[in-house]
């Protein structure tokens, strides 16, 4: 899939992958080995280069391309099976929704009942969502 992608589309697919790699670790980091962690971090976080973790961790650098891939196979399972970050990423579009319609009924002058009612109706379904889970 990589090899098909033109440089704009590989650049935009990087980014988006180490933005994910970062939150999956925010989230999922503790549950990691120290080592697994640190590897993460120190590639995702402070941009070191395979070689430089390699020189760091005193292992080869094979050992870091396969650790970085195993962890972040280990990551993305943990997504699947707990989805804190996807039950996040919905949590703060509601939070976002109920913001905007807070800020339209600031500029009615909280005379719009009908925007009263969604902003409601929004929270409730951010805390219903929290209660299922």
């Amino acid at each position: 899939m990589l090899d098909r992608l033109h440089d704009g589309d590989y650049n935009h697919f990087m980014i988006e992958k180490w933005l994910r790699i970062g939150s999956l670790l925010d989230f999922y980091g503790p549950l990691l080995t120290e080592k697994q962690r640190l590897c993460l971090e120190l590639h995702y976080q402070n941009d070191w280069s395979l070689g430089e973790i390699a020189a760091h961790l005193a292992i080869s650098r094979q050992a870091v391309n396969d650790m970085l891939k195993r962890t972040e196979e280990t990551l993305s399972d943990y997504e699947v099976k707990l989805g804190l970050l996807e039950k996040y990423e919905r949590q703060q579009i509601i939070v976002q929704e109920v913001c905007c319609t807070l800020a339209e009924l600031a500029s009615n002058n909280c005379k719009d009942h009908e925007l009263i009612q969604r902003a409601k109706a929004k929270l409730q379904e951010l805390f219903l969502e929290d209660k299922e889970n």
